[in-house]
């Protein structure tokens, strides 16, 4: 944690009004202990995790493409919050791209509850091989393992693939409606993994 707050400020990315609440925040952190207040020092604690997790969200959105072939992101949709809709603390990440029926979406998800089962199905071979079926297979994608899952609507004969990739405590979750597979794992390679997983920890 020391790390990540360290390349926070000395890369800039806490300013203006983040930089605002991440201090009063951490002042009001800090009084609230000293008094021994630890309801308030708690809750001031949280915020201020928060402040980190939407300013290390900001500089993932950033390394994200700006298209996907010929699918432009939809920069109206982009969103970085500190929790992932209240359901969980932690860095959440959205990005979409084109406009229905043919287009994607990338989730990065911080501390997913989802985590723990996608890694039984990719680590444990016993889970793994009760679990997958004719539509679902492991890959690597920049040599992490992932789970690919295919769907077909039966109304409109069209493909989509959602592929899930695990790394450290956060899942990176890259859906892609009208498509096949060599497209997805090629959109997908595009996304530099490796640079959101040392920015994520």
């Amino acid at each position: 944690m020391k790390k990540v707050i360290s390349l926070l400020f000395f890369s800039g990315l806490v300013a203006g009004a983040l930089a605002q609440d991440f201090n009063k925040n951490l002042a009001s952190a800090r009084s609230s202990y000293a008094s021994g207040d630890l309801e308030n020092a708690r809750f001031a604690m949280e915020q201020l995790l928060n402040n980190l997790d939407a300013a290390i969200g900001k500089e993932v959105l950033a390394m994200l493409p700006t298209a996907m072939g010929s699918l432009n992101y939809n920069q109206k949709d982009d969103n970085v919050t500190g929790s992932s809709a209240g359901i969980a603390s932690g860095l959440y990440v959205h990005r979409t791209y084109g406009v229905h029926p043919k287009s994607a979406t990338i989730d990065i998800i911080n501390n997913s509850p989802m985590i723990a089962s996608i890694n039984a199905i990719l680590n444990t071979p016993l889970i793994g091989g009760m679990m997958r079926n004719d539509n679902q297979k492991v890959v690597k994608v920049q040599g992490y393992k992932s789970i690919l899952q295919k769907s077909e609507n039966s109304d409109t004969a069209k493909t989509s693939f959602e592929l899930q990739v695990p790394f450290n405590n956060t899942l990176l979750t890259f859906k892609m409606d009208d498509t096949n597979e060599g497209e997805i794992t090629q959109f997908a390679n595009s996304i530099p993994i490796s640079k959101i997983a040392q920015v994520a920890q």
